[in-house]
């Protein structure tokens, strides 16, 4: 294996191995399933049938990954989700 090909093997795994960060949002008893949906079809851009969804999940099960990506990509997001009034970490 020549140099280039150990390079570029070392950052496919980096970014696959970065691209396992997801996040988390958790249940409350305080929003709304239209606000939870409208959050998530923003700031996740999920489509209204995902984010829905995403709701139903989290209503039922306590939590859902609403997101998956990097660490850079997904800490503004869950910064939004939680500025909203949702309860969220990255995992």
């Amino acid at each position: 294996m020549s140099t280039i090909e150990k390079v570029q093997e070392e950052v496919l795994v980096e970014e696959l191995v970065d691209n396992l960060n997801e996040i988390i949002l958790f249940n409350d008893d305080v929003n709304t399933f239209d606000h939870v949906i409208e959050t998530l079809i923003k700031v996740c851009e999920h489509d209204p049938l995902q984010a829905e969804q995403c709701a139903i999940l989290v209503h039922y099960t306590g939590k859902c990954t609403v997101k998956t990506g990097s660490i850079k990509e997904l800490q503004p997001k869950c910064s939004a989700l939680l500025d909203a009034g949702l309860s969220a970490e990255i995992q």
